[in-house]
């Protein structure tokens, strides 16, 4: 048997050394991926406010006495809570109270004198009459008769001319009133006092004919408040009134509050340098949550135009350009194309392509990571 040559003995040990140390020593780690799980769940399709949203209340009013005065009566103070009617600012109506008086007085006067010039009239008939009865007697005559004519038809105009002064002066007692309600405010619905800015002692400069008066009174009512949001005019067409809504406040850190689509503005708001957009406004299913925001508050809307419940799902973040997704199986990465049904920023319906429970590639962080690397899912999300 021939001898195989030592050298040829060398070679093949070194080979096999190298080969040994590749597989052994130097093979590269797994590379560790973050993964989630195909499983079932819901998945919403959404639109979200293009630019923040505000919290509104639609009962709110600023308010200022309509002529001015010095402010005397000052009952309520910011923060405070009133009732519909309710007494907020009086300026000094001195003036107007002695108006008052003095129509009601004016009344009296006119009543007297209608009563007096009506009596007279009265008395001018009856003369009249008996005059009448006189004349078929043959003892009256007619220049007689017609002088009571005359002084029936004098005192009747004058009883006239009285009855429509005393409407007058009650007319006047009227005017003196509303003349007097000027000179207070009152609360036009419940709700709370969100400013003040004026103090009793104060005056109220009057304004010009036509302009009002600066508002020295800011009224709110809290059970009013809404939300409107900015909608991209893209997506004008898909909402619509009754849609639920998702909200979220500054205020309310991690909070999702409902509430639901009640209003879609029938125009598109164009405003030099923005986008186009459609205002939409949103009314909150808790009342008692939606009292405890200011207005004035920047809200984010989400709109769900449908939700699918229970469907096999998986992070929108996991699916590539093309649906490609990694999927890790049996400690080895395999790119497969995935199809698709509802999405939105968080979760993606899955319709083919993985099966429920199979673990996915979530983030492609690292150029490692890639189809038929080895791998070892640092974390199950």
């Amino acid at each position: 048997m021939r001898r195989i040559p030592r050298w040829l003995i060398v070679v093949i040990a070194i080979v096999l050394a190298a080969v040994a140390l590749r597989v052994l020593v130097f093979r590269p780690s797994p590379v560790l991926v973050d993964v989630a799980r195909v499983a079932p769940g819901t998945v919403e399709e959404i639109i979200t406010n293009t630019r923040a949203g505000t919290v509104k209340a639609r009962l709110r009013a600023k308010l200022s006495p309509q002529i001015g005065g010095r402010v005397t009566e000052l009952p309520f103070r910011k923060g405070a809570a009133v009732q519909a009617g309710a007494l907020l600012l009086r300026l000094d109506d001195s003036v107007q109270r002695a108006q008052v008086v003095l129509t009601h007085e004016q009344v009296k006067a006119a009543e007297s004198r209608a009563r007096e010039a009506c009596l007279a009239a009265e008395l001018a008939q009856k003369e009249l009459q008996r005059g009448k009865a006189l004349s078929a007697d043959g003892i009256t005559s007619q220049q007689d008769l017609d002088t009571l004519e005359s002084n029936r038809d004098r005192t009747a105009a004058a009883c006239q001319a009285a009855l429509a002064s005393r409407d007058q002066a009650r007319a006047q007692v009227g005017l003196a009133d509303a003349e007097l309600a000027l000179a207070v405010v009152r609360a036009p619905f419940s709700g709370v006092i969100a400013d003040c800015s004026t103090e009793v002692g104060e005056w109220i400069t009057p304004a010009p004919p036509g302009v009002p008066i600066p508002a020295v009174l800011d009224l709110i009512d809290p059970g009013s408040v809404y939300v409107s949001a900015p909608i991209d005019e893209v997506d004008s067409r898909r909402v619509r009134r009754g849609q639920k809504v998702r909200v979220a406040v500054d205020s309310l850190p991690g909070q999702k509050l409902a509430g639901t689509l009640t209003r879609v503005a029938p125009y598109v708001l164009d405003v030099l340098e923005q986008n186009r957009t459609v205002e939409i406004e949103v009314d909150f299913q808790d009342a008692k949550t939606a009292g405890t925001l200011l207005p004035g508050t920047s809200a984010d809307v989400e709109v769900i135009l449908e939700r699918r419940d229970e469907v096999p799902r998986l992070p929108t973040a996991a699916i590539a350009e093309g649906g490609k997704v990694l999927v890790l199986t049996n400690d080895r990465l395999e790119e497969r194309t995935i199809s698709t049904g509802m999405r939105n920023w968080q979760f993606t319906e899955v319709k083919g392509g993985v099966s429920i429970g199979e673990l996915v590639v979530v983030a492609r962080d690292s150029p490692d990571i890639k189809s038929k690397a080895r791998a070892r899912a640092r974390e199950t999300r």
